[in-house]
C-alpha cells in the first residue's frame, strides 16, 4: 500500500452539511486532482448500471457516465476510459481509480479526493474496494441541516408528512450521522469528523488537525488565494443574504419558531448532544403529539428500507438520474418512406 500522503480522500456527510465546502477546501490546498464535480458512483451509477462483473452493465455505466456532468468536468477522452472500464472495472472502487487516477495523472497531482455526501452510507463497501481510502465526515448542527433541507426542498417526506418536512429532515440528519459514525468506528485510523462550525469559525486550527490526519499540507493562506468553488463563493439557500451578511452557523435560532425548536430538539436531542450540540429547551411539559412520535419511530425504518432496496435489489435500476445531470440522447433522424 502506498504511503498515507497518497491515499484517496472521501468527503462525506449529510446533505447541506458543508461537504462541498470541505471538498473545495482540499482542492484549493494543492496536491489533489482538480475535479470540480461530485462523484455519485455508489449512490447513483452502480444502482442504475447493476453488477459490474457483467460486461453489458459496464457498458451501461459508460453510456450513463459519458452523458453526465461528471464526464464533462473530467477532461478525459471517452474511448480511453471506455477501454479501461471494460478491461479493469469490476467495482465502483475500480471505476473511481480509473477515472480520478487518470485526472490526477494528467494534472500531475499526487492524490485524488471524492465528493458525494451519500458515500457516508457506503463506507464499508468503499473501504473493501478502496482499502487505502480516508474518510472526512463533516458534521453540522442538525437544526441547521433540517432548516436548510426544508428551505431547499432537498428531502421528500412521505406524502402525508409534507407539512412536517422540517422534522423528517431532522430525522434524516440523525439517521445519517449516526450511520456514518457507526461505520467509521470500524476504521478509526482512517476516519475523522470535522464540525462545519469549526471549519467556518476556526479554519486554521481545524485545518491543522485535518492536515495531520491526511498527511497533507492544508495551508490556509494558499487555500484562500486559490479559492476554488465554495471557498470564495459560498452556497446559500437564503437568497436575501448579501456576501457581508453570510452567517451560516446557527441560523435555526432566528429562522425557526420556539415551538419548532422545541419539537425538533425533543425528536433528535439525544443525537444533537451526542455530536456536541447543546440543547436550548428544557420544557418537559411540551408534548410531541401522536404524529411526530410516529415519525420518530417510522422514519429510521423508512430510510433503511430505501437504502436497502436501492443498493441490493433490482429496484436500484429506477434510481433518479438527477445527480448525473445527463445530457439528452440525440434523437434519430426521421426520413420519409418514399
Amino acid at each position: 500500500m502506498k504511503p498515507r500522503k497518497y491515499s484517496p480522500v472521501f468527503v462525506i456527510g449529510c446533505h447541506r452539511s458543508g461537504t462541498n465546502l470541505m471538498y473545495d477546501t482540499l482542492l484549493s490546498a494543492g496536491g489533489f486532482a482538480i475535479y470540480r464535480a461530485s462523484s455519485p458512483v455508489y449512490s447513483t451509477l452502480i444502482p442504475l448500471a447493476g453488477n459490474l462483473e457483467r460486461p453489458r452493465n459496464r457498458e451501461k455505466l459508460m453510456q450513463l457516465w459519458l452523458r453526465s456532468k461528471q464526464f464533462r468536468r473530467s477532461g478525459l477522452g471517452p474511448e480511453e476510459v471506455r477501454s479501461r472500464v471494460q478491461e479493469e472495472c469490476r467495482t465502483g472502487g475500480d471505476f473511481l481509480r480509473i477515472v480520478l487516477g487518470e485526472v490526477a495523472r494528467q494534472g500531475s497531482a499526487g492524490r485524488w479526493a471524492v465528493y458525494d455526501p451519500d458515500n457516508i452510507l457506503h463506507i464499508p463497501t468503499i473501504k473493501r474496494e478502496v482499502p487505502d481510502a480516508l474518510f472526512v465526515h463533516i458534521v453540522r448542527d442538525g437544526r441547521d441541516i433540517a432548516l436548510s433541507l426544508t428551505k431547499m426542498g432537498g428531502l421528500r417526506p412521505l406524502w402525508w408528512d409534507r407539512p412536517r418536512s422540517l422534522f423528517a429532515a431532522g430525522l434524516n440528519w440523525q439517521w445519517t450521522v449516526r450511520k456514518g459514525r457507526q461505520y467509521g468506528e470500524a476504521f478509526l485510523d482512517d476516519y475523522t469528523e470535522v464540525h462545519y462550525e469549526d471549519l467556518v469559525n476556526a479554519p486554521k486550527q481545524t485545518l491543522a488537525r485535518l492536515s495531520a490526519f491526511l498527511d497533507h499540507d492544508l495551508d490556509y493562506g494558499r487555500i484562500l488565494r486559490t479559492g476554488l468553488g465554495r471557498v470564495s463563493d459560498p452556497n446559500s439557500s437564503w437568497g436575501e443574504e448579501t456576501p457581508t451578511e453570510f452567517h451560516p452557523v446557527n441560523r435555526w435560532k432566528t429562522k425557526l419558531s420556539s415551538r419548532e425548536i422545541a419539537a425538533l430538539e425533543m425528536m433528535i436531542g439525544d443525537c444533537l448532544e451526542e455530536f456536541g450540540y447543546p440543547l436550548t429547551t428544557n420544557d418537559r411539559r411540551f408534548s410531541l403529539g401522536p404524529r411526530l412520535n410516529l415519525m420518530r419511530i417510522l422514519y429510521p425504518r423508512y430510510f433503511e428500507a430505501k437504502l436497502s432496496l436501492k443498493s441490493h435489489t433490482p429496484l436500484g435500476r429506477f434510481a433518479s438520474t438527477n445527480p448525473l445531470e445527463l445530457t439528452q440522447v440525440p434523437r434519430a433522424r426521421v426520413t420519409s418512406g418514399n
